[in-house]
Protein backbone atom coordinates (compact mmCIF):
# COMPACT_ATOMS: atom_id res chain seq x y z
CA UNK A 1 0.00 0.00 0.00
CA UNK A 2 2.73 2.43 0.86
CA UNK A 3 4.25 2.03 -2.77
CA UNK A 4 0.77 2.50 -3.92
CA UNK A 5 0.75 6.09 -2.26
CA UNK A 6 3.95 6.78 -2.94
CA UNK A 7 3.25 5.88 -7.18
CA UNK A 8 -0.16 7.75 -7.00
CA UNK A 9 1.75 11.06 -5.33
CA UNK A 10 4.94 10.89 -7.13
CA UNK A 11 3.06 10.41 -10.73
CA UNK A 12 0.49 13.35 -9.78
CA UNK A 13 3.57 15.89 -8.39
CA UNK A 14 5.36 15.15 -11.57
CA UNK A 15 2.59 15.57 -14.25
CA UNK A 16 1.82 18.77 -12.69
CA UNK A 17 5.17 20.31 -13.08
CA UNK A 18 6.14 21.73 -16.82
CA UNK A 19 7.12 25.02 -18.89
CA UNK A 20 5.00 27.93 -20.11
CA UNK A 21 4.15 25.72 -22.98
CA UNK A 22 2.35 22.94 -21.27
CA UNK A 23 0.84 25.29 -19.40
CA UNK A 24 -0.45 27.08 -22.15
CA UNK A 25 -1.46 23.56 -24.02
CA UNK A 26 -2.95 22.32 -21.08
CA UNK A 27 -4.77 25.44 -20.39
CA UNK A 28 -6.31 25.65 -24.25
CA UNK A 29 -7.75 22.18 -23.86
CA UNK A 30 -9.24 23.41 -20.36
CA UNK A 31 -10.72 26.06 -22.56
CA UNK A 32 -12.56 24.14 -24.83
CA UNK A 33 -13.65 21.62 -22.23
CA UNK A 34 -15.54 23.83 -20.48
CA UNK A 35 -17.46 24.58 -23.83
CA UNK A 36 -17.68 21.21 -23.47
CA UNK A 37 -19.76 21.17 -20.69
CA UNK A 38 -21.72 23.93 -21.74
CA UNK A 39 -23.37 22.35 -24.84
CA UNK A 40 -23.63 19.57 -22.97
CA UNK A 41 -25.60 20.41 -20.43
CA UNK A 42 -27.70 22.18 -23.79
CA UNK A 43 -27.91 18.89 -25.43
CA UNK A 44 -29.46 17.54 -21.89
CA UNK A 45 -31.93 20.42 -21.06
CA UNK A 46 -33.41 20.66 -24.70
CA UNK A 47 -32.61 17.10 -25.83
CA UNK A 48 -30.91 16.21 -29.27
CA UNK A 49 -33.13 18.85 -31.12
CA UNK A 50 -30.50 21.08 -30.46
CA UNK A 51 -28.49 18.57 -32.93
CA UNK A 52 -28.78 18.36 -36.50
CA UNK A 53 -29.75 14.78 -36.34
CA UNK A 54 -33.50 13.86 -37.58
CA UNK A 55 -35.74 10.85 -37.71
CA UNK A 56 -34.49 10.00 -40.56
CA UNK A 57 -30.76 10.15 -40.00
CA UNK A 58 -30.16 9.65 -36.27
CA UNK A 59 -26.71 9.19 -36.46
CA UNK A 60 -24.44 11.74 -37.16
CA UNK A 61 -21.34 13.63 -36.40
CA UNK A 62 -21.48 11.77 -32.93
CA UNK A 63 -21.61 8.60 -33.91
CA UNK A 64 -18.46 9.25 -36.98
CA UNK A 65 -16.00 10.08 -34.44
CA UNK A 66 -17.11 7.04 -32.36
CA UNK A 67 -16.38 5.00 -34.78
CA UNK A 68 -13.23 6.56 -35.99
CA UNK A 69 -11.88 6.61 -32.48
CA UNK A 70 -12.25 2.75 -32.14
CA UNK A 71 -10.26 2.56 -35.28
CA UNK A 72 -7.65 4.71 -33.71
CA UNK A 73 -7.42 2.59 -30.51
CA UNK A 74 -6.88 -0.35 -32.35
CA UNK A 75 -4.11 1.39 -34.24
CA UNK A 76 -2.17 0.94 -30.88
CA UNK A 77 -1.39 -2.51 -31.98
CA UNK A 78 0.69 -2.04 -34.52
CA UNK A 79 3.35 -0.69 -31.71
CA UNK A 80 2.53 -3.55 -29.36
CA UNK A 81 2.54 -6.75 -31.74
CA UNK A 82 6.14 -5.73 -33.21
CA UNK A 83 7.48 -5.19 -29.88
CA UNK A 84 6.12 -8.37 -28.11
CA UNK A 85 5.89 -10.69 -31.18
CA UNK A 86 9.05 -9.58 -33.06
CA UNK A 87 11.12 -8.33 -30.36
CA UNK A 88 11.73 -5.01 -32.04
CA UNK A 89 13.62 -3.17 -30.08
CA UNK A 90 13.21 0.30 -30.54
CA UNK A 91 9.12 -0.91 -30.44
CA UNK A 92 9.72 -2.09 -27.11
CA UNK A 93 10.99 0.99 -25.92
CA UNK A 94 7.79 2.71 -26.46
CA UNK A 95 4.80 -0.31 -26.47
CA UNK A 96 3.85 1.78 -23.29
CA UNK A 97 2.92 4.97 -24.77
CA UNK A 98 1.02 2.80 -27.67
CA UNK A 99 -1.34 1.26 -24.79
CA UNK A 100 -1.55 4.98 -22.54
CA UNK A 101 -2.88 6.14 -26.52
CA UNK A 102 -5.13 2.99 -26.69
CA UNK A 103 -6.32 3.96 -23.24
CA UNK A 104 -7.29 7.47 -24.18
CA UNK A 105 -8.99 6.36 -27.76
CA UNK A 106 -11.50 4.25 -25.55
CA UNK A 107 -12.05 6.64 -23.25
CA UNK A 108 -12.82 9.44 -26.15
CA UNK A 109 -15.33 6.46 -27.32
CA UNK A 110 -17.30 6.00 -24.23
CA UNK A 111 -17.63 9.36 -24.28
CA UNK A 112 -18.99 9.87 -27.73
CA UNK A 113 -21.59 7.05 -26.93
CA UNK A 114 -22.55 9.11 -24.04
CA UNK A 115 -22.98 12.24 -26.01
CA UNK A 116 -25.15 10.12 -28.48
CA UNK A 117 -27.61 8.31 -26.29
CA UNK A 118 -28.83 11.83 -25.34
CA UNK A 119 -29.07 11.96 -21.63
CA UNK A 120 -27.30 10.28 -19.00
CA UNK A 121 -29.85 8.17 -17.17
CA UNK A 122 -29.90 6.37 -20.70
CA UNK A 123 -26.61 4.96 -19.29
CA UNK A 124 -28.00 1.93 -17.56
CA UNK A 125 -29.45 0.58 -21.31
CA UNK A 126 -25.37 -0.18 -21.83
CA UNK A 127 -25.41 -2.43 -18.61
CA UNK A 128 -26.05 -6.31 -19.30
CA UNK A 129 -28.03 -8.02 -18.80
CA UNK A 130 -30.67 -5.61 -18.32
CA UNK A 131 -30.09 -3.15 -20.71
CA UNK A 132 -32.17 -2.96 -23.39
CA UNK A 133 -28.42 -2.10 -25.70
CA UNK A 134 -26.55 -4.96 -23.59
CA UNK A 135 -26.54 -8.47 -25.01
CA UNK A 136 -29.34 -8.18 -27.79
CA UNK A 137 -28.07 -5.18 -29.70
CA UNK A 138 -24.45 -4.68 -31.81
CA UNK A 139 -23.81 -1.33 -30.00
CA UNK A 140 -24.13 -2.99 -26.70
CA UNK A 141 -21.72 -5.79 -27.90
CA UNK A 142 -19.51 -3.16 -28.98
CA UNK A 143 -19.70 -1.35 -25.81
CA UNK A 144 -18.60 -4.51 -23.81
CA UNK A 145 -15.51 -5.79 -25.98
CA UNK A 146 -14.27 -1.41 -25.74
CA UNK A 147 -14.06 -2.03 -22.02
CA UNK A 148 -12.28 -5.47 -22.15
CA UNK A 149 -9.98 -4.00 -24.78
CA UNK A 150 -9.52 -0.39 -22.13
CA UNK A 151 -9.15 -2.42 -18.99
CA UNK A 152 -6.62 -5.05 -20.66
CA UNK A 153 -4.68 -2.10 -21.53
CA UNK A 154 -4.84 -0.56 -18.65
CA UNK A 155 -3.56 -3.70 -16.66
CA UNK A 156 -0.62 -4.22 -19.25
CA UNK A 157 0.76 -0.16 -19.69
CA UNK A 158 0.65 0.63 -15.75
CA UNK A 159 1.70 -2.88 -14.41
CA UNK A 160 4.72 -2.13 -16.80
CA UNK A 161 5.11 1.30 -15.17
CA UNK A 162 4.74 -0.01 -12.06
CA UNK A 163 7.62 -2.42 -12.32
CA UNK A 164 9.75 0.03 -13.87
CA UNK A 165 8.61 3.14 -11.12
CA UNK A 166 9.40 0.20 -8.08
CA UNK A 167 12.90 -1.35 -10.04
CA UNK A 168 10.86 -5.38 -9.52
CA UNK A 169 11.03 -7.51 -12.65
CA UNK A 170 8.22 -8.17 -14.73
CA UNK A 171 6.05 -11.82 -14.51
CA UNK A 172 5.95 -12.69 -17.98
CA UNK A 173 4.16 -15.67 -17.37
CA UNK A 174 0.69 -13.84 -16.92
CA UNK A 175 1.99 -10.63 -18.31
CA UNK A 176 2.76 -11.82 -21.97
CA UNK A 177 -0.36 -13.70 -22.02
CA UNK A 178 -2.64 -10.85 -21.17
CA UNK A 179 -0.12 -8.49 -23.99
CA UNK A 180 -1.06 -11.23 -26.66
CA UNK A 181 -4.42 -11.24 -25.44
CA UNK A 182 -4.91 -7.68 -26.31
CA UNK A 183 -3.64 -7.83 -29.36
CA UNK A 184 -6.25 -10.01 -30.38
CA UNK A 185 -8.78 -8.48 -28.35
CA UNK A 186 -7.65 -5.01 -30.42
CA UNK A 187 -8.89 -6.41 -33.75
CA UNK A 188 -12.11 -7.91 -32.24
CA UNK A 189 -13.15 -4.15 -31.28
CA UNK A 190 -13.00 -2.67 -34.51
CA UNK A 191 -14.53 -6.21 -35.84
CA UNK A 192 -17.45 -5.57 -33.86
CA UNK A 193 -18.07 -2.04 -34.51
CA UNK A 194 -18.29 -2.92 -38.27
CA UNK A 195 -20.75 -5.29 -37.41
CA UNK A 196 -22.64 -2.72 -35.56
CA UNK A 197 -23.36 -1.14 -38.92
CA UNK A 198 -23.15 -3.55 -41.60
CA UNK A 199 -25.50 -5.74 -40.12
CA UNK A 200 -28.19 -4.02 -41.05
CA UNK A 201 -30.21 -5.37 -44.42
CA UNK A 202 -31.89 -1.80 -44.69
CA UNK A 203 -28.74 0.37 -45.18
CA UNK A 204 -27.36 -1.00 -48.19
CA UNK A 205 -24.32 1.59 -48.54
CA UNK A 206 -23.41 -0.52 -45.36
CA UNK A 207 -24.70 -4.27 -45.89
CA UNK A 208 -21.43 -5.90 -47.26
CA UNK A 209 -18.79 -8.37 -46.09
CA UNK A 210 -15.76 -6.24 -46.64
CA UNK A 211 -16.75 -3.43 -44.46
CA UNK A 212 -14.43 -5.23 -41.54
CA UNK A 213 -11.15 -5.47 -43.54
CA UNK A 214 -11.96 -1.93 -44.64
CA UNK A 215 -12.35 -0.91 -41.02
CA UNK A 216 -9.01 -2.95 -39.76
CA UNK A 217 -7.34 -1.42 -43.06
CA UNK A 218 -8.08 1.88 -42.03
CA UNK A 219 -7.10 2.03 -38.40
CA UNK A 220 -3.97 0.53 -39.32
CA UNK A 221 -3.50 3.66 -41.13
CA UNK A 222 -5.03 6.30 -38.64
CA UNK A 223 -3.52 4.97 -35.34
CA UNK A 224 -0.21 4.59 -36.44
CA UNK A 225 -0.33 8.17 -38.19
CA UNK A 226 -1.71 10.21 -35.36
CA UNK A 227 1.14 7.81 -32.73
CA UNK A 228 4.37 8.86 -35.53
CA UNK A 229 2.58 12.11 -34.69
CA UNK A 230 3.05 11.94 -31.28
CA UNK A 231 6.79 10.38 -31.25
CA UNK A 232 7.50 13.19 -33.17
CA UNK A 233 6.46 16.02 -30.22
CA UNK A 234 8.06 13.48 -27.49
CA UNK A 235 11.36 13.85 -29.44
CA UNK A 236 11.70 17.43 -29.67
CA UNK A 237 9.96 18.63 -26.22
CA UNK A 238 11.19 15.68 -24.01
CA UNK A 239 14.38 14.21 -23.05
CA UNK A 240 12.51 10.68 -23.92
CA UNK A 241 14.38 10.03 -27.73
CA UNK A 242 12.34 7.54 -29.59
CA UNK A 243 14.72 5.06 -32.34
CA UNK A 244 13.74 6.05 -35.51
CA UNK A 245 13.25 2.35 -36.47
CA UNK A 246 10.02 2.73 -34.78
CA UNK A 247 9.35 5.70 -36.47
CA UNK A 248 9.70 4.11 -39.67
CA UNK A 249 8.15 0.94 -38.97
CA UNK A 250 5.17 2.83 -38.47
CA UNK A 251 4.98 4.92 -41.28
CA UNK A 252 5.70 1.88 -43.39
CA UNK A 253 2.73 0.51 -41.86
CA UNK A 254 0.81 3.28 -42.74
CA UNK A 255 1.74 3.24 -46.46
CA UNK A 256 0.48 0.10 -47.32
CA UNK A 257 -2.55 0.04 -44.87
CA UNK A 258 -3.95 3.54 -46.45
CA UNK A 259 -2.81 2.02 -50.05
CA UNK A 260 -5.13 -0.91 -49.10
CA UNK A 261 -7.66 1.10 -47.47
CA UNK A 262 -7.99 3.24 -51.20
CA UNK A 263 -7.89 0.07 -52.74
CA UNK A 264 -10.84 -1.53 -51.22
CA UNK A 265 -12.75 1.73 -50.97
CA UNK A 266 -11.85 2.00 -55.07
CA UNK A 267 -13.09 -1.72 -55.31
CA UNK A 268 -16.90 -0.69 -53.66
CA UNK A 269 -17.07 2.10 -56.40
CA UNK A 270 -16.59 0.32 -59.23
CA UNK A 271 -18.94 -2.18 -58.17
CA UNK A 272 -21.84 -0.06 -56.76
CA UNK A 273 -21.61 2.50 -59.67
CA UNK A 274 -21.15 0.04 -62.38
CA UNK A 275 -25.03 -1.43 -62.05
CA UNK A 276 -25.83 1.98 -60.81
CA UNK A 277 -28.51 0.24 -59.20
CA UNK A 278 -31.10 1.85 -56.21
CA UNK A 279 -28.87 0.48 -53.96
CA UNK A 280 -25.96 2.92 -55.06
CA UNK A 281 -27.85 5.85 -54.27
CA UNK A 282 -26.25 6.18 -50.95
CA UNK A 283 -22.53 5.99 -52.34
CA UNK A 284 -23.59 8.01 -55.80
CA UNK A 285 -25.17 11.12 -53.52
CA UNK A 286 -21.68 10.99 -51.19
CA UNK A 287 -19.60 11.32 -54.49
CA UNK A 288 -22.28 13.56 -57.01
CA UNK A 289 -25.10 15.05 -54.80
CA UNK A 290 -28.72 13.68 -55.10
CA UNK A 291 -31.83 15.64 -56.36
CA UNK A 292 -29.85 18.67 -55.90
CA UNK A 293 -28.51 17.74 -52.28
CA UNK A 294 -24.72 18.20 -52.36
CA UNK A 295 -22.98 19.38 -48.86
CA UNK A 296 -21.75 16.09 -48.87
CA UNK A 297 -19.66 16.40 -52.19
CA UNK A 298 -16.62 18.51 -50.73
CA UNK A 299 -16.43 15.64 -48.17
CA UNK A 300 -15.69 12.97 -50.16
CA UNK A 301 -13.78 14.83 -52.54
CA UNK A 302 -11.09 16.09 -50.10
CA UNK A 303 -11.19 13.08 -48.59
CA UNK A 304 -9.79 10.93 -52.14
CA UNK A 305 -7.40 13.75 -52.42
CA UNK A 306 -5.82 13.80 -48.98
CA UNK A 307 -5.84 10.09 -49.06
CA UNK A 308 -4.17 9.31 -52.05
CA UNK A 309 -2.08 12.05 -52.33
CA UNK A 310 -0.74 10.94 -49.28
CA UNK A 311 -0.31 7.59 -50.79
CA UNK A 312 1.68 8.63 -53.76
CA UNK A 313 4.12 10.60 -51.37
CA UNK A 314 4.45 8.04 -48.67
CA UNK A 315 5.32 5.28 -51.22
CA UNK A 316 8.67 7.10 -51.91
CA UNK A 317 11.23 6.75 -49.41
CA UNK A 318 12.45 9.93 -49.80
CA UNK A 319 9.28 11.55 -48.20
CA UNK A 320 8.35 9.05 -45.91
CA UNK A 321 11.56 8.63 -44.35
CA UNK A 322 12.35 12.62 -44.17
CA UNK A 323 10.88 14.17 -40.80
CA UNK A 324 10.15 17.27 -41.72
CA UNK A 325 7.47 16.05 -44.65
CA UNK A 326 6.26 13.08 -42.50
CA UNK A 327 4.23 14.83 -40.15
CA UNK A 328 2.45 16.37 -43.06
CA UNK A 329 1.78 13.11 -44.48
CA UNK A 330 0.30 11.61 -41.49
CA UNK A 331 -2.01 15.00 -40.78
CA UNK A 332 -3.13 14.27 -44.24
CA UNK A 333 -3.71 10.68 -43.84
CA UNK A 334 -5.46 10.97 -40.65
CA UNK A 335 -8.00 13.51 -41.90
CA UNK A 336 -8.71 11.89 -44.94
CA UNK A 337 -9.31 8.71 -43.31
CA UNK A 338 -11.47 10.68 -40.44
CA UNK A 339 -13.59 12.31 -43.26
CA UNK A 340 -13.69 8.76 -44.74
CA UNK A 341 -14.91 6.92 -41.95
CA UNK A 342 -16.70 9.61 -40.70
CA UNK A 343 -18.98 11.82 -42.81
CA UNK A 344 -18.50 10.14 -45.48
CA UNK A 345 -19.67 6.74 -44.37
CA UNK A 346 -22.11 6.52 -41.44
CA UNK A 347 -24.36 9.73 -42.96
CA UNK A 348 -24.47 8.73 -46.47
CA UNK A 349 -26.09 5.16 -45.27
CA UNK A 350 -28.99 7.21 -44.00
CA UNK A 351 -29.50 8.86 -47.51
CA UNK A 352 -32.13 8.04 -48.92
CA UNK A 353 -33.90 6.27 -46.45
CA UNK A 354 -35.21 2.28 -46.50
CA UNK A 355 -38.55 4.10 -48.08
CA UNK A 356 -36.91 6.84 -50.13
CA UNK A 357 -36.84 9.89 -48.45
CA UNK A 358 -33.73 12.11 -48.87
CA UNK A 359 -32.93 14.33 -46.31
CA UNK A 360 -29.42 16.10 -45.65
CA UNK A 361 -27.61 16.50 -42.67
CA UNK A 362 -25.34 18.68 -41.51
CA UNK A 363 -24.10 18.99 -37.68
CA UNK A 364 -24.62 21.82 -35.53
CA UNK A 365 -23.07 23.93 -33.57
CA UNK A 366 -24.08 21.98 -29.95
CA UNK A 367 -22.50 19.04 -32.07
CA UNK A 368 -18.99 20.69 -33.57
CA UNK A 369 -18.13 22.33 -30.28
CA UNK A 370 -19.02 18.96 -28.38
CA UNK A 371 -17.02 17.00 -30.29
CA UNK A 372 -14.17 19.51 -29.43
CA UNK A 373 -14.34 19.47 -26.75
CA UNK A 374 -14.44 15.34 -26.14
CA UNK A 375 -11.04 15.69 -28.25
CA UNK A 376 -9.70 18.38 -26.05
CA UNK A 377 -10.49 16.14 -23.22
CA UNK A 378 -8.74 13.23 -24.98
CA UNK A 379 -5.96 15.05 -25.93
CA UNK A 380 -5.76 16.38 -21.99
CA UNK A 381 -5.74 12.72 -20.65
CA UNK A 382 -3.22 11.32 -23.37
CA UNK A 383 -0.66 14.19 -22.22
CA UNK A 384 -1.60 13.34 -18.44
CA UNK A 385 -0.59 9.59 -19.46
CA UNK A 386 1.97 10.52 -21.71
CA UNK A 387 3.95 12.28 -19.53
CA UNK A 388 3.71 10.36 -16.05
CA UNK A 389 4.99 7.06 -18.28
CA UNK A 390 7.59 8.96 -19.99
CA UNK A 391 8.59 10.14 -16.49
CA UNK A 392 8.79 6.64 -14.96
CA UNK A 393 10.79 5.41 -18.42
CA UNK A 394 13.43 8.10 -18.10
CA UNK A 395 13.80 7.26 -14.37
CA UNK A 396 12.64 10.91 -13.08
CA UNK A 397 9.92 9.20 -11.20
CA UNK A 398 11.27 5.99 -8.94
CA UNK A 399 10.47 4.24 -5.53
CA UNK A 400 12.33 6.01 -3.01
CA UNK A 401 14.30 8.76 -5.57
CA UNK A 402 11.73 10.55 -7.41
CA UNK A 403 13.11 13.46 -8.69
CA UNK A 404 10.45 15.10 -10.03
CA UNK A 405 12.13 16.67 -13.51
CA UNK A 406 9.19 18.11 -15.84
CA UNK A 407 9.26 17.94 -19.44
CA UNK A 408 8.39 21.15 -21.15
Amino acid sequence: MQQLISFTTDYTRYILKGGVKFYAWMASLAVLMVGMMYVFYLQNTDGLIVTGMTSQIHDGLYFANLVFLVGVAAGAVTIVFPAYAYHHEGMHKVAVLGEMLAITAVIMVMMFVFAHMGRPDRLWHMVPPWGIYSFSSMLGWDVMVLNGYLILNAICGFYYLWCKYTGNPINQKWFLPVVYLAIVWALSIHTVTAFLISTMPSRPMWHHSMMPIRFISTAFAAGPALIILVFLIIRKNTKFWIDDSAINLLSTIVTWCLGIAIFLTMSEVVVELYARTEHANGLYYLMFGLHGLTKLVPWFWTSVILMIGSFLFLIFPAYRLNYKVLPILCVTTFAGIWIEKGMGLIVPGFIPTPIGEVTEYYPSFVEVLLTIGIWAFGFFILTILLKGAIGILLGDIKYGGSKAVATK
